[in-house]
């Protein structure tokens, strides 16, 4: 894996210790687990049934966790807000695009409350959830503002 290819990522699993490395991004879903680079130039293979989450970070001192799990408000980035419930009991709001060809099979990628913080992108396997809820379709087509027509008795200031 070159380094331009690779990302950094955090695998937050259920009852084991949260793994560090390097995912690329064209491979690194394989049918039944994820592919991860360690620091170390070890390669290994995780269970999807083992993952809660996979972060992807912009560096990894700052930690995998985010400091929001929920929106406060309504978010202004464009596509479908989402809700999953954990096996565990632990809610993750993102906002994923409203395009379903872009859903993967194996789970669901989403941006986090907090996308501007170290947490970029996050993928939450299928296996992970116990439900998956729409909260709202934000920027949708169908609610598009028409611009106003404007009055026949306006007159116009800079018209010839």
């Amino acid at each position: 894996m070159a380094a331009s290819t690779t990302k950094r990522a955090l695998i937050r699993r259920f009852d084991k210790e949260t793994l560090t490395g390097y995912v690329n991004p064209l491979s690194y879903l394989q049918p039944t687990c994820i592919e991860l680079l360690s620091a170390e130039g070890n390669v290994a293979t995780v269970p999807y049934d083992e993952i809660r989450t996979i972060s992807f970070v912009r560096n990894f001192e700052s930690g995998g966790e985010s400091e929001r799990q929920v929106f406060y408000t309504r978010p202004k980035m464009e596509g479908l807000w989402v809700s999953f419930l954990f096996r565990d009991g632990e809610v993750l709001q993102g906002v994923m695009p409203n395009n379903l060809l872009q859903v993967e099979p194996c789970g669901f990628m989403v941006i986090p409350p907090d996308s501007f913080g170290n947490v970029q992108r996050v993928f939450v396997p299928r296996t992970a959830v116990q439900s998956v809820e729409v909260l709202g379709v934000v920027g949708s087509p169908l609610n598009r503002r028409k611009s106003k027509p404007v009055p026949k008795d306006q007159i116009s200031l800079f018209d010839q």
